[in-house]
C-alpha cells in the first residue's frame, strides 16, 4: 500500500512533523518520488512502528538507529535490549506532569534539561520523562529543603555527572569486551542479557554503598579537625549503625 505523508503519518499515529524528523535523521529512509509528489509505502509504516516501540521502552535515537541500521545484529542484540529496557521505566509524562508530581517549578526543571541533568526521551516528536525521572526530581527537591544553596549544588551535579559519564563509558566498553566478546566470535545472547540482569543491580548498590561510605567517612574526617564531641559521637553511632544503607530497588 502506498501512503503520501500526511496517510503514512495518521497509519503511524505519528504526527507529519516526526515523520519527517525521523527522515532527516536517518532512520527512516527517503520516499520514493512519483513525479513531484512523496510516496511512501508499507516498509515506511513498519519502520514508524519500531521506532515507537523502542522509544517507548526508553531507547535513545542513536539506538535505535543501530538498531534500524542493522537488522541482523539487532535481532542478535535483542535480548541484551530487552534486558536493558527492563531497567529503564517507560518515559510517559511529560514535563507539566514531572513538574506537578515531583514539585519542582517547571522553569527548574528546564534549566536542569539545558545543564545536562535531566535528559528526556523524545516520544512521538515529544519530549517525555519517566519515573526515575520523578524520583530524582522528588530527591533533588528534597535536598534543597535541607538548605543546599541551588546555585552551588547545581555545579556539584554538572561535576558528578561529567564524571559519572566517563566511568560509565568505561563499564560499558568493560561489558562489551569481557561480556558481549565483541572483538570475538561473542557470547550467547540469552546469556549475555541475564548477566546483565544479574550485575547492573550490583553495580548499582556496590557505587551508591562507596559514595555512601565516602561521604560518611569524609564527614567524620571533617568533624574531627573541628571537634564537636556531640556530633562527632553521633556521626559514628550512624556510620556504626548502618541504619543509612542504601538498596536497590
Amino acid at each position: 500500500m502506498n501512503y503520501s505523508v500526511e496517510q503514512l503519518a495518521n497509519a503511524a499515529g505519528v504526527a507529519v512533523d516526526t515523520v519527517r524528523f525521523y527522515q532527516g535523521q536517518g532512520l527512516l529512509k527517503p520516499p520514493r518520488r512519483a513525479g513531484r509528489r512523496a510516496v511512501y509505502d508499507e516498509s515506511h509504516r513498519a519502520a514508524l512502528q519500531r521506532i515507537k516501540q523502542h522509544q517507548a521502552a526508553g531507547l535513545p535515537l542513536a539506538v535505535v538507529k543501530k538498531v534500524l541500521a542493522n537488522p541482523r545484529r539487532g535481532s542478535k542484540r535483542a535480548a541484551l535490549l530487552a534486558a536493558v529496557t527492563e531497567e529503564a521505566s517507560p518515559p510517559a509524562l511529560t514535563r507539566a506532569e514531572l513538574a506537578a508530581g515531583s514539585g519542582v517549578p517547571e522553569a527548574l526543571l528546564a534549566s536542569l534539561e539545558a545543564a545536562g541533568l535531566l535528559v528526556p526521551v523524545m516520544v512521538g516528536g515529544a519530549p517525555r520523562y519517566s519515573e526515575a525521572d520523578l524520583r530524582m526530581a522528588r530527591a533533588g527537591l528534597e535536598i534543597l529543603g535541607a538548605g543546599f544553596p541551588l546555585p552551588e549544588l547545581m555545579q556539584l551535579a554538572v561535576r558528578h555527572a561529567t564524571h559519572v559519564d566517563a566511568i560509565a563509558d568505561d563499564a560499558v566498553a568493560l561489558f562489551d569486551r569481557f561480556v558481549r566478546k565483541t572483538d570475538g566470535a561473542g557470547a550467547d545472547p540469552a546469556a549475555i542479557a541475564a548477566t546483565f540482569r544479574r550485575v547492573m543491580p550490583a553495580v548499582t548498590a556496590l557505587v551508591a554503598q562507596h559514595f555512601q561510605r565516602t561521604v560518611l567517612r569524609r564527614a567524620l574526617e571533617r568533624l574531627r579537625e573541628h571537634p564537636d564531641a556531640a556530633a562527632l559521637e553521633q556521626a559514628v553511632q550512624v556510620l556504626e549503625s548502618g541504619h543509612l544503607e542504601v538498596s536497590w530497588r
